[in-house]
């Protein structure tokens, strides 16, 4: 399995990005699929989830109608579209999957059991 995200940078605040992680040697249609962040001292978190056994998507409560996620299941992306960039969204954003799970809001409440890692994208936003 690999993970490759890409499009992080540095925006000002109320600007926007959007995330692309191209994934290669999993089916989205066996495995929970999102997108992560870690900040500078702070643990991993769930910013946007969706299992593949699960009709919904999970947005952690922070995101607030902010981002939108989707997977591209025939191009084999997953996409974070991020706009009203705040200060406090700076980190560096991770795509993760993994098999075990059939719930989105489980899978993007537990990263530290999530098997596959992306090496992570820097977003900068700066007041």
């Amino acid at each position: 399995v690999q993970l490759v995200e890409s499009g992080g940078g540095s925006v000002q605040a109320g600007g926007s990005l959007t995330l692309s992680c191209e994934v290669s040697g999993l089916a989205f249609n066996d495995h929970a699929v999102g997108w992560f962040r870690q900040a500078p001292g702070k643990e991993r978190e769930g910013v946007a989830c969706k299992a593949h056994k699960d009709i919904d998507m999970y947005y952690g409560s922070f995101v607030r109608g902010r981002f939108s996620f989707s997977v591209d299941a025939a191009n084999h992306k997953l996409y974070l579209r991020m706009t009203d960039l705040e200060p406090g969204d700076t980190a560096t954003y991770y795509c993760g999957a993994d098999r075990a799970y059939s719930i989105s809001r489980v899978f993007c409440s537990t990263p530290h059991l999530v098997d596959e890692w992306g090496q992570g994208t820097q977003v900068t936003v700066t007041a």
